[in-house]
């Protein structure tokens, strides 16, 4: 039972991690840069999050009852460009993130196993949690190096900066072993 609560706690974390990743990028930007779009093959940063939102709502609506696909779900519509204002982008994004957080925060560890569809494809619960930290990471990425490419003034960097590893490196090993912890501010967005 105990590696299986770590499980989850440790994928809470690793998700918060990735949902301030694409907060912190798309902070950088001028409110217009979220809806560029450099070719008709390229989705703007506010489709990108239009399509995980309405990921993030069909796979964890009545997730272990339903189907990930729900019937309601208009998945070519995600990549139509409808969102007008970053406000309204943040709302998009928040409503997925909170439908997402929501239901992996009521996951009881004895549920992990049990079987649950994505387009009548049976998953473990481990394994649908799985494939969602394949997949959120992969598009907030997309949003870091997008927005990175739009700043028109410097970055700042949401790593370890360019030529700035042994400095980096040099600090966290003159320091105790430690665990790393969230702010009580990141902790509370798990709850």
């Amino acid at each position: 039972m105990e590696a299986t609560n770590s499980y989850l706690e440790s994928v809470k974390k690793q998700f918060l991690y990735y949902k301030t990743l694409g907060e912190k990028a798309m902070d950088q930007l001028h409110p217009e840069q979220l809806f560029v779009s450099i070719n008709e093959d390229t989705n703007s940063i506010a489709t990108i999050v239009k399509h995980l939102s309405g990921n993030m709502l069909s796979r964890w609506t009545d997730f272990l009852t339903t189907d990930g696909e729900k019937e309601w779900r208009n998945r070519d519509a995600e990549f139509e460009e409808t969102i007008k204002t970053k406000e309204e982008l943040l709302n998009v994004w928040n409503n997925g993130w909170d439908c997402f957080f929501e239901t992996l925060n009521g996951l009881k560890p004895e549920q992990l196993s049990t079987i649950i569809y994505i387009r009548n494809e049976g998953h473990t619960v481990i394994e649908a949690i799985n494939r969602q930290l394949a997949h959120y990471p992969y598009h907030v990425g997309q949003i870091v190096f997008y927005a990175k490419m739009l700043k028109e003034s410097e970055w700042t960097s949401l790593s370890i900066p360019k030529n700035k590893s042994n400095s980096y490196n040099s600090d966290k090993f003159s320091k105790e072993k430690s665990i790393k912890n969230f702010t009580d501010d990141e902790l509370n967005k798990l709850k």
